[in-house]
């Protein structure tokens, strides 16, 4: 049985949110169980939305793969929640589902796709798509959700997932994907940029890129330890080619590693500018909200902030 917290009033700030300045409108956060599989077993995932009655946009936020079972054991929804606000304010309920394996869904970790020397990676991703889908059609059934207004979105592993989802299962009313530092098999320990399976990453987003329909957003960062430049383009340009309406965004060097620069927060600067810009190409609404008698308005957006 679906098991709903009490809604929270989350107040966040810092860099990330300085933009939104003081109009920013209260979000509500809330802690749910999405049954999975037929019920068989419930991914734990946390909602963050706009007040009042909508309908939004939604948008489901999936999270990367730590290389260790410790590090899976520990992953939590927390670590996107600032990346989540900036969609919450402008106008997007966001879900973020803790895939199989992770944080407090637990179980078997199902999506590994095996030795890097010869990974299957489509195994993997089936896998982990079934989680996703399991929190697609949950936000689509929310009574504040616009059904037709959906986007996938993940960093680095949930960015390949969020696209793989959009080729593979055709989600109904999916208007765009965003993928943030996106791959597979990154070690920047072992070998910093580069991959230890290259080419079947390519080939999996090939096969995709033949049958996803939504617009796709592949952003990255030049100093990405995990995914270099060359790599990225490699991958982009084999999607693209095989058919996807794909955009490639390469940003500055950003802090230590740029695999990061979506989750943390002075990483907003640089990329929400360019998720302004890919979403106002293909007339997905992302205005910013301000506070109201009634709850929460649109208003039109201010500049796009200097991505320099």
């Amino acid at each position: 049985m679906l098991r709903l917290c009490a809604w929270l009033c989350l107040a966040i700030s810092g860099a990330a949110f300085a933009e939104d300045g003081a109009f920013a409108p209260r979000l509500e956060q809330e802690e749910v169980r999405i049954p999975a599989h037929g019920g068989r077993y419930f991914l734990s995932a946390t909602i963050l939305r706009p007040p009042g009655g909508g309908p939004y946009g939604a948008v489901v936020l999936n999270h990367g793969t730590p290389g260790s079972a410790s590090g899976r054991a520990r992953e939590s929804s927390d670590l996107l929640l600032n990346a989540a606000a900036v969609f919450a304010r402008r106008g997007y309920v966001v879900v973020m589902p803790l895939r199989r394996g992770f944080g407090a869904t637990g179980g078997e970790f199902a999506e590994d796709p095996g030795s890097c020397a010869n990974p299957d990676y489509r195994r993997g991703e089936e896998a982990a798509s079934d989680d996703v889908m399991a929190a697609y059609e949950f936000a689509r059934a929310l009574p504040y959700v616009d059904r037709k207004r959906m986007i996938l979105a993940g960093q680095s592993a949930g960015g390949i997932v969020a696209i793989y989802t959009a080729g593979a299962r055709s989600p109904e009313g999916l208007v765009a994907v965003l993928s943030f530092a996106a791959g597979r098999g990154g070690n920047p320990d072992f070998r910093p940029g580069v991959p230890c399976a290259v080419e079947p990453v390519a080939k999996l987003l090939e096969s995709v890129g033949r049958s996803v329909k939504a617009p796709v957003l592949l952003h990255y960062a030049e100093n990405d330890l995990y995914f270099n430049a060359q790599t990225s383009r490699l991958w982009y340009e084999r999607f693209s080619a095989a058919g996807a309406r794909a955009e490639y965004v390469l940003q500055p060097r950003f802090g230590r590693d740029g695999h990061y620069i979506f989750s943390e927060e002075p990483g907003v600067r640089y990329w929400l500018p360019a998720v302004e810009r890919f979403l106002g190409r293909h007339g997905v609404p992302f205005e910013r909200l301000e506070e109201s008698g009634a709850g929460a308005t649109f208003r039109a957006p201010l500049p796009a902030a200097d991505p320099g």
